[in-house]
């Protein structure tokens, strides 16, 4: 959805709008500007604008896993038999189709990608890792890691003030 302005640098009062929505999604307009000492109508032209250009991709609810039976956590090393355009596009599309997978990255170093996995027991995870991540294209390997315990999981971006001249 972002425009071609949308590597324009945003100020004190955006960055201030866009931290209180990331605490509360739900805030009111007229709450919102109280909290950032605007108008309603500006703050409301502000917060269009950044959805616009792309800097609020969208709004959701954060779901307790564990009360709803998805308690475990996962993160898998995978290795690609080979590193083609071709299989990285193949291994991309067939990862957005499994729902158990709730992040994949590609990384440099050891292995090509670090996929998260969401599920709710071992036994759930086993199923998952035989009967889809590793039947994935062009996977060679695997390396399991299972989640002990769950130290910190903040989905905030930081928003550092911002400083002269840099585009954000």
């Amino acid at each position: 959805m972002a425009n071609a302005d949308s590597d324009r640098t945003i100020d004190a009062t955006d960055r201030r709008i866009l931290a209180e929505l990331q605490k509360n999604g739900r805030i009111t307009n007229v709450a919102l500007a109280g909290k950032c000492h605007l108008s309603p109508a500006a703050c409301l032209v502000r917060v269009r604008r950044l959805e616009e250009e792309g800097f609020i991709q969208g709004y959701r609810a954060v779901l307790d896993p564990a009360r709803l039976g998805q308690a475990m956590v996962v993160f898998v090393e995978v290795k690609l038999d080979r590193t083609t355009s071709d299989a990285f596009k193949r291994f991309a599309a067939a990862v957005a189709g499994v729902p158990e997978i709730i992040e994949c990255h590609m990384v440099a170093g050891g292995f090509d990608y670090l996929v998260k996995v969401r599920v709710e027991d071992m036994a759930t995870y086993r199923e998952v890792l035989t009967k889809v991540l590793v039947e994935l294209p062009a996977v060679r390997e695997t390396h399991t890691f299972a989640v002990i315990e769950e130290v910190k999981n903040d989905p905030t971006v930081h928003l550092p003030a911002a400083r002269g001249g840099r585009r954000r």
